[in-house]
């Protein structure tokens, strides 16, 4: 297929790096298929990399990725993207460690460990996958379950940015407190929480502890796996394939789910308004919050991307996120804080 340039699309720096990362990157967790405990179900890897090849064409500059999303998968399909891309025009790439799988049990909960000797092997496979000599931000995925703590696995991110393997290093599904023992180490360069019109909490916490810090924050799961999209219906949830976690999810089904829908009627009425779509909106709501710097949205097919792009130059106005905000709050769906702190 022949190459298309970017397009331009506005950015933000993240944090005090100097990686300048347009408002929304690329999520590539349904790269991975469904061989892997968190799995979307079944992913074709043609309408995967068409996917991530179409993000970056439309003018997205970075794709987030994880050795764990298909037990190597997603990094090895994203690497092919980036050899289809000339060097100047090839997206950052933004992946994580600290999460290890058994291949005898593919659908077992990953391990989450803080293990320095793994941390450096991993960085390594990371590299050899993504076919790239340095990574521009590299994760520590969740906090670890095992010995190790903060003081055990931050020294040796600080050594990769340190030694040049990577560009920056950062902190995903973090406290702040495990922020403030991390900064005491080394600089923070980003944080990574879930965040969108259902999931608040870190704007009670993470996010601001986050701005004061100098770090920046990139939202996950915005769009809520799909329940903020405006297509998700009981009759979807019921559809979903017996891999598909989403499938017995009590927000994605019953009571849950009719609650939720009811702040997906607000996104929708806005969107209505302003010409884009549900999702657009509901990626806009968690970009408008000051200290949030990007937020990360998958598709599985390349023309899902066009449902939400519009997000990346979408500015909500103060009286749509009160209506918003007055509607979630009505709803009793989700939790945190209901009222946006819009950026200035």
């Amino acid at each position: 297929m022949p190459f298309s340039r970017p397009t331009s699309l506005p950015t933000r720096r993240l944090g005090t790096t100097d990686l300048e990362i347009t408002r929304v990157g690329f999520g590539s967790l349904a790269m991975g298929g469904a061989q892997w405990v968190s799995g979307r179900g079944e992913q074709s890897e043609a309408d995967s990399v068409a996917s991530a090849r179409a993000a970056v064409e439309a003018g997205i500059n970075w794709i987030d990725t994880a050795p764990v999303y298909g037990r190597g998968l997603a990094e090895e399909l994203v690497g092919g993207v980036l050899r289809d891309f000339p060097a100047a025009d090839r997206p950052l790439i933004f992946t994580k460690a600290g999460l290890g799988w058994d291949d005898d049990d593919p659908r077992g909960e990953p391990v989450r460990t803080g293990d320095p000797l793994r941390i450096r092997r991993e960085v390594e496979d990371s590299l050899r996958r993504l076919g790239v000599e340095r990574i521009d931000l590299y994760q520590m995925h969740w906090p670890p379950l095992d010995r190790h703590r903060v003081e055990d696995y931050w020294p040796i991110f600080a050594e990769l940015r340190d030694s040049g393997k990577v560009r920056a290093i950062g902190l995903s599904n973090h406290s702040v407190a495990e922020l403030e023992a991390a900064e005491r180490i080394a600089h923070v360069d980003s944080m990574q929480p879930p965040f969108s019109a259902l999931s608040r909490g870190a704007a009670a916490d993470v996010i601001p502890a986050s701005l004061a810090n100098g770090t920046g924050v990139l939202a996950y799961a915005p769009m809520e796996s799909g329940l903020l999209t405006g297509a998700f219906t009981a009759e979807r949830a019921a559809s979903l394939s017996d891999t598909d976690w989403r499938r017995t999810s009590p927000e994605h089904t019953g009571e849950g789910l009719a609650r939720n829908l009811r702040v997906v009627d607000a996104l929708a009425a806005v969107g209505a308004q302003r010409d884009v779509s549900t999702s657009a909106v509901a990626v806009a709501w968690a970009l408008s919050f000051e200290g949030v710097t990007g937020a990360i949205v998958g598709a599985r097919k390349p023309e899902q991307i066009d449902d939400w792009i519009a997000a990346a130059s979408l500015d909500l106005t103060a009286d749509e996120l009160e209506a918003i905000d007055r509607l979630i709050e009505a709803s009793g769906a989700g939790t945190g804080p209901v009222r946006a702190r819009v950026r200035a």
